[in-house]
């Protein structure tokens, strides 16, 4: 075992620098988080997420027209082929949610023109196409599954808005509106994560995007990346009222049982999104008129911030905001997805672009050299 090898090891490659970006830094010591040299906090105040997505792929926020080309892009792009909504028909219904979008995604690439294309404006007109689709995807697969009709898809919507009426038929109120697109903005990128990393190694082969957002999809269903808005759902339900919080968290804490929505890899003060989603989930359940989860997480946060001072990543707001919207908690990742594609192709593109292949080493610790014997001999 050599001891440069030994000293570069990082489980995990935790602080490990893989790579060189210009789309997003994250800096816990600073409490910051930013796009392409904006602050998320800004960002998530004042824009929307079609100009979020703009800005990952096209590097700038867009000027007016520049944004109603985007969006008329985005708009007319999101009915899908109907072989592929054939195919989800034919899929088992209670097939994993992220396992349908992983294999629509798939099936997108052959219908797409480009597909095959690692030119950077085919790689643009792509992501848009992907960030356009994904959601008729995913709405459209949670309908056939519950034995209903998709809903096809409204030009005229914007992505949150249009998400919710693919979903169930209704345009959402202004605020829940809002709120949803906050969530998309807050997700739609984070630095070299799981899934992002998974996408840019499938990238550096000189794959194509498709296949590169397929990885991501796959890692991201992972429950150490995605899906922990779900699990902390799940959590908040199983606790049922804010009086059990307290006893719940500290005996889950005496068991060593994981609490969902808490602590992150790289934040150490506390996820700099998390604030932002808390303080909309005040207002949406004071708007709507239950505070039970509200309260419930109020309580689970101030139990793990005096028991373990740790706080809650943005996973933890998330979940309780995403029910109270009336979203099916099995869609919660799909949804991160739908979102994050747009920072997973900014980083495709931003790789192929500049590629040289990803290829680390690895640390051998098996056994030394051993002589081969012939099978009579074993």
């Amino acid at each position: 075992m050599e001891a440069t090898a030994t000293q570069n090891y990082s489980p995990g490659l935790e602080g490990v620098i893989a790579g060189v970006s210009q789309v997003s830094q994250v800096n816990p010591e600073l409490d910051s988080l930013i796009y392409r040299g904006y602050d998320i906090r800004d960002l998530a105040k004042y824009a929307s997420y079609e100009e979020v997505a703009y800005l990952l792929l096209h590097q700038d926020l867009p000027n007016a027209s520049q944004l109603a080309a985007f969006k008329q892009d985005i708009y007319s792009e999101r009915e899908v082929p109907e072989a592929i909504i054939q195919a989800i028909r034919s899929l088992p219904k209670e097939s994993n949610y992220m396992d349908v979008l992983r294999s629509s995604v798939s099936l997108l690439a052959h219908f797409d023109p480009q597909a095959q294309s690692l030119a950077h404006e085919a790689n643009v007109a792509k992501a848009t196409r992907l960030i356009a689709k994904i959601p008729t995807l995913i709405a459209a697969s949670y309908r056939i599954f519950q034995g209903k009709e998709p809903v096809k898809p409204d030009k005229s919507m914007s992505m949150a808005e249009n998400f919710f009426y693919m979903l169930n038929g209704q345009k959402p109120d202004e605020y829940v509106t809002k709120v949803f697109d906050t969530t998309l903005i807050l997700y739609a990128e984070h630095g070299f994560n799981a899934s992002t990393f998974s996408a840019i190694v499938t990238a550096s082969t000189l794959s194509d995007l498709h296949s590169a957002v397929v990885s991501a999809i796959g890692t991201l269903k992972g429950s150490l990346h995605g899906g922990a808005n779900e699990a902390a759902m799940y959590m908040l339900q199983e606790i049922g009222t804010p009086e059990n919080a307290e006893s719940w968290i500290l005996d889950a804490l005496q068991t060593k049982k994981k609490i969902m929505g808490f602590g992150h890899r790289v934040y150490k003060k506390g996820d700099t999104r998390a604030p932002i989603l808390k303080a909309m989930g005040e207002s949406l359940c004071q708007r709507l008129g239950d505070t039970k989860w509200q309260s419930i997480a109020d309580k689970v946060e101030a139990v793990m911030l005096r028991e373990k001072n740790i706080f809650p990543n943005v996973d933890f707001p998330t979940s309780y905001i995403y029910y109270m919207m009336g979203l099916p908690i099995p869609l919660y990742t799909p949804i991160f997805a739908a979102s994050r594609v747009a920072g997973w192709a900014a980083h495709v593109i931003e790789q192929l672009d500049n590629n040289r292949l990803i290829r680390p080493k690895s640390l051998y610790e098996g056994p030394g050299h051993r002589p081969f014997k012939p099978i009579e001999q074993r």
